[in-house]
């Protein structure tokens, strides 16, 4: 028997949702692979601690070592709602979807070809993660590309270090940034 056919009211509730409504709860239980929220409308959930459910990704437009660095258990949320998850018979709700998103203005205000200091998160086979503050990260390719001279693989990066990046490519619907090193005389 499937979850939501235990509970008409609940599927009634859910099925009247439409993608972007706005949905105010308590955040009720804190998993590692998301968080739930009893949502201040609608019934209760015969299973789970609550009808919304809001997956990591969603938590916040900024990389998060785990959910509790977002939310906690008993706090107070608004959230986007997503989809009808029709399986676990919950609303999918997004938290970030209500906060600007940093790659945007980060798009707006910075030319292609702008010299940034940035620090090393990590040193990847392909390149060399930069984080460029509020949440920005971008890579330097140890690879040629066109109109960008690669990262040296035999230049020591450190975890930490500050360097000089130029941006290459702005790219929001992937949402990847594109850096290289600056050309020096």
């Amino acid at each position: 028997m499937d979850r939501q056919s235990e509970s008409p009211e609940l599927r009634a509730f859910l099925e009247s949702l439409r993608p972007g409504d706005i949905l105010s709860g308590t955040v009720a239980a804190v998993e590692r692979f998301g968080v739930f929220v009893a949502l201040d409308e609608g019934p209760a959930h015969p299973l789970f601690p609550g009808v919304g459910f809001i997956a990591v990704p969603e938590l916040s437009w900024r990389h998060i070592d785990a959910p509790t660095d977002v939310v906690q258990v008993g706090q107070r949320v608004s959230c986007e709602f997503l989809q009808f998850d029709t399986y676990n018979a919950e609303a999918r709700l997004s938290l970030k979807a209500l906060e600007p998103d940093p790659l945007r203005a980060f798009a707006d205000r910075t030319p292609v070809g702008r010299e940034l200091r940035g620090t090393v998160e990590k040193v990847l086979p392909l390149g060399v993660l930069v984080d460029l503050g509020d949440g920005i990260l971008g890579l330097v390719s140890f690879r040629d590309a066109p109109g960008r001279p690669p990262a040296s693989p035999v230049e020591d990066f450190e975890a930490g270090e500050e360097i000089a990046v130029v941006v290459a490519e702005i790219d929001p619907p992937t949402r990847r940034v594109l850096l290289s090193r600056p050309r020096r005389p």
